[in-house]
């Protein structure tokens, strides 16, 4: 179930969470104020893009679901939240640090709130984990995992083959060596890791937190070029000419470097 749940969590559009909220006046929901947000067992629900600041009374995430705060969410203010087992809060990736405080709650075992860099590809730079400040008041935590691991880091281009030799004619012009493969490039750098400062009450048990902060892999290295293929040798009526020589094979590329690891900095209160 939760192998099919992450696959829900990545392939499926994602649902607006526009009619999950309370009826408001038109200027609240204009200021980013929302009554109830609940998200089923097994499903996926984006919050929708209405504002930078967004205030919810209660949010309640379901076994084995996902709510997901879209990029233009900077600040949320959750006053009471309640995650079933393996339930999940995921951040979109950004450079801009988003703060997120619940006043009240429980987190039951397998929460997990993730903020990871994105993925490098050949038009964009692997993304940095984003920077999260989470403030806890009087929420009970069974187990929380926090992930803001950067992202992985683009593959390099694969090195184009060589063209095939050539033999001489029988009369004129000489034999044609076979091209050289290309090297492929370098692939590119993992992201960094996710800087976050957690703000817990004197009492929190630290000891039922778990962080993965690692930065991203560096991006593979793209293949080497293959070697343009020999000519055979042609036979004439009274000689025979050189054949056109193979080329030589490219070099691979080098893996990219490994982002730096984000950090933890937890502060009571």
């Amino acid at each position: 179930m939760r192998k099919a749940m992450l696959g829900l969590f990545l392939v499926v559009p994602l649902a607006w969470a526009g009619a999950a909220f309370s009826a408001e006046a038109p200027t609240a929901r204009q200021q980013g104020i929302g009554g109830t947000v609940k998200v089923q067992a097994n499903s996926v629900m984006r919050l929708p893009k209405r504002a930078q600041e967004l205030r919810l009374r209660r949010v309640e995430i379901g076994e084995d679901a996902a709510l997901l705060i879209p990029l233009e969410v900077s600040v949320l203010r959750i006053e009471e939240l309640h995650m079933a087992k393996n339930a999940r809060i995921g951040v979109a990736p950004g450079e801009e640090r988003i703060s997120i405080e619940v006043v009240s709650g429980r987190l039951a075992d397998g929460s997990i709130i993730s903020a990871p860099g994105a993925t490098g590809t050949f038009r964009q730079s692997a993304g940095n984990g984003r920077d999260l400040t989470l403030r806890l008041q009087a929420v009970e935590v069974e187990s929380l995992l926090l992930d803001a691991r950067g992202g992985v880091g683009a593959p390099g281009y694969d090195g184009l083959d060589g063209a095939s030799g050539k033999a001489s004619g029988c009369f004129w012009g000489s034999a044609l060596k076979g091209g050289d493969g290309q090297s492929g490039s370098d692939g590119g750098p993992g992201g960094a890791g996710g800087r976050i400062r957690l703000e817990v009450p004197g009492d929190f048990p630290l000891e039922r937190l778990q962080t993965r902060l690692q930065g991203g892999v560096g991006g593979a290295g793209g293949k080497a070029g293959k070697p343009g293929a020999a000519d055979n040798a042609t036979g004439c009526w009274i000689y025979s000419v050189d054949a056109g020589r193979a080329g030589r094979s490219g070099e691979d590329g080098a893996n990219g470097t490994n982002g730096s690891d984000g950090s933890l900095d937890v502060v009571r209160f």
